[in-house]
């Protein structure tokens, strides 16, 4: 009987940046290609994605990109996957919008292969064959995946929680998943974002009631700020704002472009003559008037924070308007998140955040524990991954999977790389792949290491010292003094004495040199004076600037 491997590529132990491949003999089909943003530490990087070496050395096999669902942690690194391996795209009709998005800004829309699936269709491949379910989220056409093998079923779930009244009446396949879980199932691969959460997820229907009423008491302007992709919550705002006799305005680009997609597919329904312009919000009363905007998560450059601050042109925040934060702060994005909410009570605005009852301005598109388990009932697996989430999450995971009675034994929690082959029914995790972070840069891909990375930080903390120096072709001497430049180490007038002393030394350590016409020479000149300077430097400010040593020959 032929091996069958799962390899995890990204989304384990980490939030973000999801993507896992099954390998049946000449088969590989990729599940979903997702980016995450980076923290603080990473200086410059602007997106970050998931390696795909072992899937560049099998290139040959690898069949297929199928796509849970259209967020941005499981389809934002797809332009940059087609580069490397053009292969066909399988994804829903919404999810297809929001990739077609992408690929058109990268010019790749003419190039790729997209089709077009939902919960009946079925892909047939040498050894794989693959079937799909409904599942609720909180974007539209989400789908979990049934991959039927030599060995035995294997499914992932996506990301998914049971909302039994969801928004867009997108009910999940909860019958055609028991009966999945009947025809056997041998391992499950299950997202764990709220394994910590007890109970289950709210629903969405939620929102749209305090939504509603947030909207009644209102006495100026509403600004709404959601993640563009959650079209549940547009469609609320929309539904609240008409409610209310107000005109509706979007402010930043992937607002835009995802409302579009959504329009156009007939996944959110407008009345005629709603949308007004940026340019139009000062033409009517601000109590006649709804902004909705992205920067939920506390970007700086987000039409959300710019208007925070005071530098969205043309638009203000005044005393008597009322902003909504109606998405929950991503693990990370917390502080930049409580900066806006602090600039929005300064000038005056009344804030509503937080995910308390008593607002209750957005549910998890995840599920809680409950939901967890009652996953984990109707698939009954043989074995269990828990997957999409931090350490603490797959651990909570296993916890909930064993109080419903998986093996203990039979469950695995992957790091990024890790493989769990199955052979005769029986799994092991025991081999290791290439794996990790793909750094984008600009238009720079992968081209970011960690000497850059260490450079960056270096120069971040301490900046840098630039020593020039003018010295003789053919008698290896000082012609003239050296220049110093500082950026960041220290404000010159201040330190003239410090800058004195770093010459006087830089001067003796290069006369102290015998050379006798070596080109290395030089080097070893740069060499010396990084070793001395630095020295003294760290001696007497107990900072470590980047010293970029610069012969210049005459």
């Amino acid at each position: 009987m032929s091996l069958l491997s799962i390899f995890a590529l990204g989304g384990l132990n980490e939030v973000g940046k999801n993507m896992y491949a099954i390998e049946c003999e000449q088969d590989i089909v990729v599940i979903d290609c997702g980016n995450k943003f980076p923290d603080e530490s990473l200086l410059g990087i602007d997106l970050i994605i998931p390696d795909i070496t072992y899937l560049e050395k099998n290139k040959d096999k690898v069949k297929a990109l199928v796509v849970t669902h259209g967020h941005e942690d499981h389809i934002g690194g797809i332009a940059y996957f087609l580069k490397k391996l053009n292969v066909p795209v399988y994804a829903t009709r919404f999810t297809l919008g929001l990739i077609e998005l992408k690929l058109e800004e990268h010019k790749l829309l003419g190039d790729a292969e997209l089709i077009e699936i939902d919960s009946n269709s079925h892909l047939a491949f040498e050894d794989i064959q693959v079937d799909f379910f409904k599942v609720n989220h909180s974007i539209p056409d989400c789908l979990g995946i049934a991959f039927r093998t030599p060995q035995g079923t294997i499914v992932h779930t996506g990301d998914f929680k049971f909302d039994l009244t969801p928004v867009h009446h997108q009910y999940a396949d909860i019958h055609k998943i028991a009966r999945i879980g009947e025809e056997g199932v041998l391992l499950l691969l299950s997202e764990s974002t709220n394994a910590e959460r007890p109970g289950f997820t709210p629903s969405e229907h939620i929102v749209g009631e305090h939504m509603e009423e947030a909207f009644k008491k209102a006495t100026g302007k509403v600004i709404v700020s959601t993640f563009a992709s959650n079209i549940n919550r547009v469609q609320q705002v929309v539904d609240a704002s008409m409610k209310t006799n107000r005109k509706l305005a979007l402010l930043g680009r992937s607002m835009v472009n995802v409302v579009d997609v959504a329009i156009e597919r007939g996944y959110i329904q407008v009345p005629e003559g709603m949308f007004i312009r940026a340019e139009q919000i000062n033409d009517l009363p601000p109590e006649k008037v709804t902004i909705l905007c992205t920067g939920s998560q506390g970007e700086p450059l987000a039409a959300l924070a710019r208007l925070s601050n005071g530098t969205y042109r043309g638009v203000d925040v005044y005393r008597d308007d009322t902003v909504i934060l109606a998405a929950g702060p991503i693990p990370g994005n917390e502080k930049n998140v409580s900066r806006i909410v602090d600039n929005m009570f300064a000038l005056g605005a009344k804030v509503i955040y937080g995910t308390g009852s008593s607002t209750s301005m957005h549910v998890s598109g995840h599920g809680y524990q409950e939901d967890l388990k009652w996953m984990l009932t109707l698939m009954k697996p043989k074995y269990f991954i828990p997957i999409h989430g931090e350490y603490r999450m797959l651990h909570h995971h296993c916890l909930l999977a064993e109080s419903v009675g998986v093996e203990r034994e039979n469950m695995f929690i992957l790091k990024n790389g890790d493989v769990v082959d199955l052979e005769h029914g029986e799994a092991r995790h025991t081999r290791h792949v290439p794996a990790g972070n793909t750094y984008v840069d600009g238009i720079g891909v992968g081209d970011v290491g960690e000497i850059i990375l260490r450079d960056r930080k270096q120069l971040s903390e301490d900046g840098m010292l630039v020593i020039i120096l003018t010295m003789s072709k053919t008698e290896k001497k000082l012609i003239s003094p050296p220049d110093l430049v500082t950026r960041g180490f220290v404000f010159v007038k201040d330190s003239e004495a410090l800058l004195r002393n770093v010459n006087k030394l830089i001067t003796s350590t290069v006369n102290d040199m015998e050379l006798v016409g070596r080109r290395s020479e030089w080097n070893e000149i740069k060499q010396n004076l990084k070793r001395a300077i630095g020295q003294y430097v760290y001696t007497q400010t107990r900072r470590k600037p980047m010293i970029l040593p610069i012969i210049i020959e005459v």
